[in-house]
Formats: structure tokens, sequence, C-alpha cells
């Protein structure tokens, strides 16, 4: 099934994983069943979930039927109680996710969502939403993933080579900071700005080397 299972895992991924745990663990300690028909009952639970997820990819309404959907808990500010009850929330549990979103204060909500796999989702208030660069037309430069050099003393050659640098180049950058000996690196990670981070191992400090 992917990713999802892990990262999405719906009430229908729960049941089932533990129905075939469940299976798993009676052919393996149950000697006396029948282990033909063990088999075959998990093969069926395992094949059920993968052909669902082929036809969820395929069928909105498959998809609705067996992931559900989003429901709207508050709207505008306002706790829509009917909708809380349905999804078996109480409001505290509602305060409390919020909460570790960084809403503390429900007027502050605009729209706030109950996923299918249990996550809360939030669209704070315009007035309420940090300011953008975009809001205010400020120009920003391109910011990417930054590249790991060194990990846990080890010189990511590979790396080196697809950014066209050389290991005698790492050198003198960590160099700059009196770092000789790159096996106490714990990791070195370069970004898109030039800007070489470097962590060393156990309580020493950290380095951030200007390269440009």
């Amino acid at each position: 099934m992917g990713k999802q299972q892990v990262s999405e895992l719906t009430f229908f991924d729960y049941i089932v994983g533990i129905t075939i745990g469940s299976i798993a663990s009676t052919l393996s300690v149950q000697l006396n069943q029948n282990t033909t028909a063990t088999l075959v009952g998990m093969g069926i639970w395992v094949v059920l979930p993968i052909l669902l997820g082929y036809l969820c990819m395929h069928s909105v309404w498959v998809r609705k039927l067996v992931e559900g959907e989003a429901t709207v808990v508050v709207e505008n500010g306002k706790i829509l109680e009917n909708n809380l009850g349905r999804t078996r929330i109480t409001i505290d549990d509602l305060v409390a996710q919020l909460r570790t979103q960084g809403v503390f204060n429900i007027s502050d909500v605009e729209f706030a969502l109950f996923e299918s796999n249990g996550k809360i989702s939030i669209q704070k208030k315009s007035q309420k939403q940090p300011l953008t660069p975009g809001d205010i037309r400020l120009s920003t430069q391109y910011d990417g993933l930054p590249t790991n050099l060194i990990d846990d003393g080890i010189i990511l050659i590979d790396a080196l080579r697809s950014l066209n640098l050389t290991k005698a180049w790492l050198q003198h950058q960590l160099s700059k900071k009196n770092i000789n000996d790159m096996s106490q690196v714990s990791l070195a990670q370069l970004d898109t700005k030039g800007n070489l981070y470097v962590d060393l191992k156990g309580d020493q400090p950290y380095f951030i080397i200007p390269t440009n």
C-alpha cells in the first residue's frame, strides 16, 4: 500500500493491520489449527486492502466509503457541536489538538477540519495569519534543500561530486574554524546560499561557515 500505510493510517488500515497480525499469531502459536485455511484467510486480508487501495485511487465513491471524509468542526470561530459529536471528539480533545497546532484562541480559526486519519487541519482567519514576503511583494532568493557533506565523521564523496566540490575544498573550509579532524564532525551540511553548517560531536559548539 506504499507510504500511505504509515503516514496516513485510516481506521480501515488499522483494522486490517490488527486482523493480519492476529491471524499470523494464530498460525505461529496454535499448531493444531488448519494451516491451509489460516493461510488462505491471511491471503484474503492481504489482497483486500491492496484491491481497495487500487479502487480508492480510481473511484471517489469507494474512497469516501473506505477512508471517509474530512469533517468541519470549527467555522468562523464557531464550534460545530453536531459535527463534533459525529466524530466522537469532545471539546476538550478539540481544544488540545488546536493547541498542538499553535492555536490557543478558537476565535482565531476560520476553519478546522478533522481528517479521515484523525489529524486536524486548521486555517486561521486572514488577519491572524503570519505575514509573508509575497504579501508585501518582497522578492526572495531561491532556498533549496541543503546537502550533507559529512555524516558521523564520514565524508560523502558522491555529495561533493554532485556539487563539483573536492575533499580539499571541504578541508579548507573546516580549517577556517581550526577543524582539522573530520572524524570529529557529526554533521556538515551546505545550503544553497553557500553557508556550511558544521556540528561537532559531543558538547562542542556548532559553526556556520560562509564559503562564498
